[in-house]
Order: C-alpha cells, then sequence, then structure tokens
C-alpha cells in the first residue's frame, strides 16, 4: 500500500515531560530468528515456556504457528474461519488460544471479534460492538479471569480501552463498554515504519502467566504495568516500566514467558525474537504498596494524566495526515477492506 505522512513542527513540549528513572532496565537480546516465510507478518505472540505461538497479520483463514524456541515451525493450528483482519494473540491457563479480530484501518467495521481455539481445535466466534463508532485496535489482554480488553490504536497517542459489557455471545454481538484511556508519549526510540509517531501507537498487549503485570507495546518501546491483583484497567493508570526495543522493522508482537522474560517481534522473514529478562520482576518491583506509594522506585519518574505514561523529552510533534496517508499507517502492505 503507498502511504504519504507529513510532519510539521507545532508548540514545543507537546507529548513531552520527565524521564523515568527506569526508562532502560535492560537490553532485548536475541532469542532466535523467525525464517518461515509462512509467518512473515507477525502480529501477535504468546509462550507457554517450551513453545511459541504466533499469528500473522489479517489472512484468509485462521492460523495459528507453533513454534520452538529455535523460531522454527512445529505444527500450524488451523480453521476454515475467513477472518477480517487478525492483529493480537493472547492464551488463557486452560490453554485455548484468543485471536484478536480487530483490525479497522478504515474505521468502516460494523462488527469486530474474538476468535476462540480451545486445545481440542475448535473455533467458537465471538462477535463485539463498539458504543462510539469504529476504531482500528491491534492489542489484546486477556486478565487471570479471562476478562478481555481491547486497546486501540490512536494516532494522537491516547488509546481507549474497552470490555465486554457482559458475558461472550457466540455469535454475539456482544456489546463493548469505554473503560479507559492510555496516554503514550513519544520518544527517541528507533526503529518501525513511520518514524516518530510509532512511538505512540499501540500494535500489541499481554499479560504475565500469573496475571500481575500487563504489557502494552508500540512500534519501538514496551510498557510493562504492574497489576498485583490482577485487575487490568487499575494497572494500566499506574505509572509503566519503559523498556525500548529499538530497531524493529514493524514491531507489533509481545508477550511474556512463564518466568517473566519479555519477548518481542516484529513482522519480516529475518526478523529476530528478542527477550529481556527479568522484565515482569522489575514492573512488579514498582508495584504499590498498602499506602498507595509505589514499593521502591523502579518505575520512577511521574504519570501523564490518567495514562501513567512516562515521557521523554521532545521539542513537540505535530501530525498532518495528506490525502490517504493515515490509511497507511498500520501497515505497509496492501490489506483487505
Amino acid at each position: 500500500m503507498r502511504w504519504v505522512v507529513a510532519f510539521a513542527a507545532v508548540s514545543f513540549g507537546l507529548l513531552s515531560g520527565p524521564v523515568p528513572a527506569s526508562a532502560a532496565p535492560a537490553a532485548p537480546e536475541p532469542l532466535c530468528t523467525m525464517k518461515d516465510s509462512r509467518i512473515g507478518e507477525l502480529s501477535g505472540l504468546v509462550s507457554d515456556g517450551a513453545k511459541l505461538y504466533g499469528i500473522n497479520d489479517g489472512g484468509t483463514k485462521v492460523q495459528v504457528f507453533v513454534l520452538g524456541r529455535d523460531c522454527k515451525v512445529q505444527k500450524v493450528l488451523t480453521d476454515k474461519t475467513d477472518p477480517f483482519d487478525v492483529e493480537d494473540l493472547a492464551r488463557t491457563s486452560d490453554g485455548t488460544l484468543w485471536l484478536s479480530d480487530t483490525g479497522d484501518n478504515k474505521k468502516g467495521r460494523l462488527t469486530v471479534a474474538l476468535l476462540e481455539l480451545s486445545p481440542a481445535g475448535k473455533l467458537t466466534v465471538h462477535r463485539l460492538t463498539y458504543p462510539d463508532g469504529q476504531h482500528d485496535t491491534e492489542a489484546l489482554i486477556m486478565d487471570k479471569a479471562g476478562t478481555p480488553y481491547l486497546i486501540t490504536k490512536d494516532i494522537l497517542g491516547e488509546a481507549r480501552v474497552y470490555r465486554p459489557s457482559g458475558p461472550l455471545a457466540s455469535p454475539g454481538p456482544t456489546n463493548l463498554e469505554k473503560v479507559g484511556t492510555v496516554k503514550i508519549a513519544t520518544t527517541d526510540t528507533q526503529g518501525g515504519p513511520v518514524g516518530s509517531i510509532g512511538s505512540v501507537l499501540v500494535t500489541g498487549g499481554a499479560s504475565s502467566a500469573d496475571g500481575t503485570v500487563v504489557a502494552l507495546r508500540t512500534y519501538t518501546d514496551a510498557y510493562l504495568y504492574s497489576a498485583p491483583d490482577g485487575d487490568v484497567l487499575a494497572a494500566l493508570q499506574r505509572t509503566p516500566v519503559r523498556i525500548p526495543l529499538p530497531g524493529e522493522k514493524q514491531g507489533e508482537a509481545i508477550a511474556f514467558d512463564p518466568d517473566g522474560t519479555l519477548l518481542s517481534g516484529s513482522e519480516g522473514v529475518g526478523e529476530p525474537i528478542r527477550a529481556v529478562s527479568g522484565a515482569a520482576a522489575l514492573a512488579a518491583a514498582s508495584a504499590p504498596s498498602p499506602d498507595g506509594k509505589p514499593a521502591s522506585s523502579a518505575s520512577g519518574g511521574s504519570s501523564s494524566d490518567g495514562g501513567g505514561v512516562p515521557y521523554l523529552p521532545a521539542a513537540g510533534i505535530a501530525v498532518a495526515v495528506v490525502g490517504l496517508g493515515w490509511f497507511g499507517f498500520s501497515r505497509l502492505r496492501r490489506r483487505r477492506g
């Protein structure tokens, strides 16, 4: 897909603020390299410790690739159901895989969907409707109780958070309710397909195995939020630990190993899966104590209004969308309408 995005300077200090002490807790280390052309558009990732599970962006049928720790495909779980635009992947403790069919570049879908793939291979479609119009959503977080949270991809860095207003129906639709927002500021981390703007676009989500840490990522950075009681919404209002993920071509995948290692991946054959050891423990160390104060100074800095996202100093940025420029923000290739 051809796209044009124009950048113009505006008021200094927009989307800027103090640097958190934990801005770079560790550098990502390569785990393995994705060489299989069948999974050249890695968009969602989960781990059970022994194996990785990955999905491509979009697609004409449901496919989940089961990978070894060497990134080699061991098996492909398939279903003939034709999704619209799958973007993220989650896994609950019973082994059920949840595919987030929520991409909507053109903002034209009447419904989105969660695709529930049981360990036995049965697929169940749960259609969902937003209460306030269409959204392009690439991040899914499942809490420990199995409640899904959808986090939108927003050009201005204020992502909206939605969850079902009741039990998931099949095929539905089940109404979603807006339950919060998360503000993300621009950073100077290099990478991604759209320059500085990529640092505010939410492209993936994850939850640790015990549910006490949740993560969001942009094209350039990961944000880890402490959730000591498993409350995702409360966690997303806290100041997160930011982990830069520099140099990823089109970083959209984020996951936790059961031991708390953070995993990240990018679209593109030949791109690595990278690991940050001890990431979840670092985020958990910033959990608030009973008096509401952080248990340690690990996360540092101050939060943005309502979003709890650390800021990097910046001269400010402005975005001018020219013609169909915004249409291409999410992808560098043609997408089904």
